[in-house]
């Protein structure tokens, strides 16, 4: 018995994870969309209240890890161009 429940415990442990790295991998595209937009934006261009709204997503960004902000082009098939 001890052997069935172990065995049902990691049946749902890699149910969750699976569910999670889905998760993962559509907010890495949300990101790294989101990255490529900020990237492409004139702030000079922009209405005051959008700029703010721009800046706060570009420092959200912008906090992120390299890997992760890789990751998250990648995932979008974007590159960082210097």
């Amino acid at each position: 018995m001890p052997n069935t429940i172990n065995q049902e415990e990691i049946h749902m442990l890699r149910s969750e994870v699976e569910i999670l790295m889905k998760e993962r991998q559509a907010l890495l595209k949300v990101t790294g969309a989101a990255a490529g937009l900020v990237a492409e934006l004139d702030s000079h261009d922009l209405p005051p209240q959008t700029a703010e709204a721009a800046e706060l997503l570009a420092a959200s960004i912008n906090s992120l890890s390299e890997e992760s902000l890789q990751d998250a082009l990648n995932a979008v098939q974007a590159a960082i161009v210097d």
